[in-house]
């Protein structure tokens, strides 16, 4: 197996040869794609036959939609329920849904079974360090938040844990390079930099709906034609998910204080099932 050459090297920046992926909904299913597409054997697990077609069904997807573009994915990706493939990856990626137990459930799995594979935890705001406390090695876990679409996004969230061995910090910005993508590191900390600025943004939106100070497509045109957004905070939150900023939300009261706390209304669409582009209603009708 090649590892990608340091930041700093003459050689060009390569992705590993084989990468493993655990989770293969949206985010997996892309990261699993960016990967291919940059020349890599990608191995995707999922817990079920239902959940094995379905990841399937997502990575086939995007990619058809690469090749209607006229992108090239020179690597593959296979989606099994076998974790034991993975102790042929030099890197794991952890893609599941942010909960700290669940995750620290399956990075525990992770390294059972690919105990020499750095790993890395899609995750938009868990801390690294409290992932990492369930961890053999805590200094091969470092964070690599994703963007949605993955194929198509430019930014990829470096992070930092106390723990993170420096030199995995330096192949990482490597490997992100290799994925044509763009790097940015961040210490530790509670929504790291874009969840936390987004999230931010985002909620004092939901408060003006909240208020009446104006409909939602007006509050995000503010942004998008004033600030040059390419999409504004509700849209943007309606595809990430309702149900994700609140999750993201209360994480953030919870370490940073009151002024993440959730406002009213997005905890009741939450409730009644409105969380976005997924379900067809949030700020928007989709």
């Amino acid at each position: 197996m090649n590892e990608t050459e340091p930041a700093g090297t003459s050689a060009a920046p390569r992705v590993p040869e084989t990468v493993g992926v655990y989770g293969g909904g949206r985010m997996g299913a892309g990261i699993a794609h960016a990967f291919a597409t940059a020349g890599a054997r990608v191995i995707v697990i999922e817990s079920t036959e239902d959940t094995v077609a379905a990841a399937r069904e997502r990575v086939d997807a995007s990619i058809e939609k690469s090749a209607s573009k006229g992108i090239e994915v020179p690597g593959t990706v296979e989606v099994v329920r076998d974790p034991t493939l993975l102790d042929q990856a030099l890197l794991v990626v952890e893609a599941v849904p942010e909960d700290v137990e669940f995750k620290q459930e399956i990075l525990a799995g992770i390294a059972k079974y690919a105990p020499a594979a750095s790993i890395g935890t899609n995750t938009s705001a868990l801390s690294i360090d409290e992932l990492a406390a369930a961890l053999p090695r805590p200094q091969a876990l470092i964070g690599l938040h994703f963007f949605n679409p993955v194929p198509v996004s430019e930014l990829v969230e470096v992070v930092v844990g106390t723990h993170t061995d420096p030199g995995l910090v330096e192949v990482a910005k490597g490997w992100v390079a290799g994925l044509g993508k763009t790097a940015i590191t961040i210490r530790d900390s509670p929504g790291f930099a874009s969840s936390r600025l987004g999230v931010a943004l985002a909620l004092e939106a939901m408060r003006m709906v909240e208020e009446g100070v104006a409909e939602p497509a007006d509050i995000d045109r503010a942004m998008t034609l004033g600030y040059r957004h390419p999409a504004g905070p509700l849209q943007t939150t309606d595809i990430v998910g309702l149900d994700v900023r609140l999750g993201i939300a209360d994480h953030l009261a919870a370490e940073l204080g009151d002024r993440f706390a959730p406002p009213q209304i997005l905890r009741d669409k939450v409730e009644a099932g409105e969380l976005g582009r997924k379900t067809g209603q949030g700020f928007y009708t989709w």
